[in-house]
């Protein structure tokens, strides 16, 4: 409970009705944006892996994978995906995708490690993207200017939404602030991570925080990384380092900062072995995942994922992701929020 946001006097501007067709029409609306915008074309992806590949994402590297074995395998294990950004890259490569293009698909997992609150649920739906790139888009300034196509796609659909809806008033910034993890921990030295995060986009409406991953001045990272898919440890023009990073705005309903899409230039030979050492994770290069990587079988890319459910809840000026998904919530919080005027599907 101690995850749990009540805003004050808090009242939902839509019906159920309402809210299910909004769900539909911002889905079916962003994702077309999206991939015109990055020309992407759509893939269908796994909802589970083969344990043991390296193609399952470890996020931060302490979440464990649901896991079930299967019987015509002989009982071999099997892991529900936690995100597909090393599947997409495999994708990349078997598609032969060229420089400038890419995919984008409707990822479904679980995690089952989750702290559940307003903004996380066991059931996690993101559009996962991923663009083959050339050795010179390997740059901030490439990055950033993918960023702010994709920050365009959700100007727009916020714009179709409000007139769809006149109950709901913008509130989106018009720009995005971009700012290095190092940059802003020299801000805010006294604070939290999340602390900071709050402060900058309280400030700035939308932020995108760079260089998530490696260790700060502080010797802690601003958030956890796992070593193998973003790139965060290549020093980049301004001596900072990484070429990754969060995209967060602020929530008027929450009056809190918040994460919709984690994305960011994915490591190549170099970068893959310099933060697999750092991680003390050199093991994994035998991996079949990895071994692709580092025989050079797999494209350069860029890529992230983009929280469906969040981008929903954002639009729709809703207090709580349960009111966007069907999810499972200790009994508890269902009734405080509905105590509250928050009813959770």
């Amino acid at each position: 409970m101690s995850y749990l946001i009540i805003p004050e006097s808090y009242k939902p501007l839509m019906t159920m009705r309402q809210t299910e067709q909004g769900i539909k029409l911002i889905k079916e609306f962003f994702q077309q944006n999206l991939s015109t915008g990055l020309q992407l074309r759509r893939v269908t992806a796994p909802l589970f892996v083969l344990k043991g590949m390296g193609i399952n994402d470890d996020l931060s590297g302490v979440e464990r994978a649901v896991t079930f074995p299967i019987k015509d395998l002989n009982d071999a294990k099997a892991e529900v995906v936690h995100s597909l950004a090393k599947w997409k890259r495999l994708t990349l490569a078997e598609y032969e995708v060229k420089p400038g293009y890419g995919i984008y698909t409707d990822m479904n997992a679980i995690r089952a490690d989750e702290s559940l609150g307003n903004l996380h649920s066991l059931y996690v739906d993101q559009w996962d993207w991923e663009r083959t790139i050339t050795a010179q888009d390997r740059n901030i300034a490439f990055l950033k200017r993918i960023v702010r196509r994709i920050y365009s796609a959700m100007l727009r659909t916020e714009y179709l939404i409000n007139e769809t809806y006149p109950q709901l008033e913008p509130f989106l910034a018009r720009e995005v602030f971009f700012i290095h993890s190092e940059e802003l921990r020299r801000m805010y030295p006294d604070m939290t991570a999340k602390e900071r995060e709050d402060a900058i986009t309280r400030e700035h409406g939308t932020v995108f925080i760079m260089g998530i991953g490696g260790k700060l001045g502080d010797g802690e990272p601003h958030d956890l990384r796992a070593p193998d898919y973003d790139d965060w440890s290549t020093p980049n023009e301004d001596g900072f380092e990484g070429l990754n990073g969060d995209l967060l705005v602020w929530n008027p309903i929450l009056n809190r900062s918040m994460e919709l899409s984690s994305m960011g230039i994915r490591v190549d030979r170099e970068s893959m072995l310099r933060q697999l050492e750092l991680c003390d994770r050199m093991e994994r290069r035998e991996l079949y995942f990895h071994k692709k990587l580092l025989a050079g079988e797999l494209p350069l890319c860029i890529g992230g994922g983009i929280g469906q459910s969040r981008l929903c809840m954002l639009f729709l000026q809703k207090a709580h992701i349960g009111e966007i998904q069907a999810s499972i919530w200790p009994d508890d919080m269902r009734k405080t929020c509905l105590n509250a005027g928050i009813q959770l599907i």
